[in-house]
């Protein structure tokens, strides 16, 4: 007899990852429901055309509502007794976070502790948040790893997300509730959001407008394909941690927590990619090359990120792999057709 599979809610449905991760998971039958804020932080008719798709499939529903509503969450926690929770919702943007940082705090700290506590009262058998790469901060020891301290963060974004980290191994450690946090990196791929650089790279230079270039290009990530990263998500899922019964009992590569059922994850491609050679890739998907505005380093921005990925590949057997170049020929492909560009 199978296993029914577990019902999955997932915060972030209409964003960009969230929208991709749920429709993996219905591809593979999960019944899946969806939360989101449906906030103007970008274009919400996007949001709306992602939710739009999702909802052709008869496994998946989703309503409307922020994070900070606590009651609201609460209820639809309570009618669909989800047993796995992702939880991807919340303010994104590094350079947002200059602006306007209480939106951040209102939802990415706020939010998260509503996520939290529902997830403890249902007893779920699995808690997955999202983390980012931004965690990392001022640390310059790279390929970075989740057993090194980053405790350096340098812009609020960051910080709230560390804080997030914090909360979850409190909880974890409290009430024995399995969690995974996961640091993403650098995640791009089609249906992505207009604050990512390689939109904006793309809609700049079909619109004939500069592209603005920090630290004047001398710029590295590890770009992550967003089919690889939720791939990655969907393997973690069934790697749930386990409270070990001493510290000695914790392999070498791993992040378990000694004191809960607690574990941090990369997920990123392990290449780190300089910035201009990315441009490169962009104007060769095109056919057409970019006016480049180079510009001093951004406030709180860092120069380089790149990702171990040993300990995803030991839980999971799988790393990420997709070439930048081919990723960002499919996303060309997919702006020009949803653009008619």
């Amino acid at each position: 007899m199978t296993t029914p599979l577990p019902r999955v809610l997932i915060t972030g449905t209409a964003g960009f990852i969230g929208f991709h991760l749920a429709k993996l998971l219905l591809a593979e039958g999960f019944r899946v429901q969806g939360y989101d804020g449906m906030t103007d932080y970008y274009d919400v008719t996007l949001k709306q055309r992602r939710h739009a798709t999702l909802l052709q499939d008869p496994n998946f529903s989703a309503e409307e509502g922020m994070l900070e509503d606590q009651e609201q969450l609460d209820r639809l926690m309570d009618d669909f007794r989800p047993e796995v929770i992702v939880h991807l919702a919340g303010q994104a943007g590094v350079r947002y976070s200059l602006e306007n940082p209480r939106a951040y705090l209102d939802s990415n700290v706020i939010g998260t502790f509503n996520v939290m506590e529902a997830a403890r009262r249902l007893d779920v058998k699995h808690l997955l948040m999202a983390s980012t790469s931004s965690v990392y901060g001022a640390n310059e020891d790279m390929p970075f790893s989740e057993r090194e301290k980053a405790d350096t963060q340098l812009t609020i974004y960051a910080a709230t997300k560390k804080t997030n980290e914090s909360m979850a191994h409190a909880y974890a450690h409290l009430w024995n509730l399995p969690t995974t946090m996961f640091r993403f990196f650098t995640v791009y791929g089609t249906w992505g959001r207009p604050d990512l650089a390689l939109y904006k790279f793309v809609d700049a230079i079909l619109d004939d407008r500069p592209i603005d270039i920090y630290n004047h290009g001398d710029m590295y990530r590890d770009f992550t394909y967003v089919d690889d990263l939720v791939r990655g998500i969907r393997l973690l899922i069934d790697a749930v941690p386990e409270r070990p019964a001493t510290p000695d009992d914790i392999p070498e590569w791993d992040s378990l927590s000694p004191a809960a059922p607690y574990r941090v994850v990369n997920i990123g491609n392990s290449e780190k990619v300089r910035l201009l050679d990315f441009i490169d890739a962009i104007e060769d998907a095109l056919g057409k090359k970019a006016e480049r505005n180079y510009m001093d380093m951004q406030m709180g921005d860092v120069p380089a990120t790149w990702a171990d990925a040993t300990l995803l590949q030991e839980l999971t057997g799988y790393r990420p792999q997709t070439d930048f170049r081919d990723g960002i020929a499919r996303f060309v492909a997919w702006f020009r057709e949803y653009y008619q560009r």
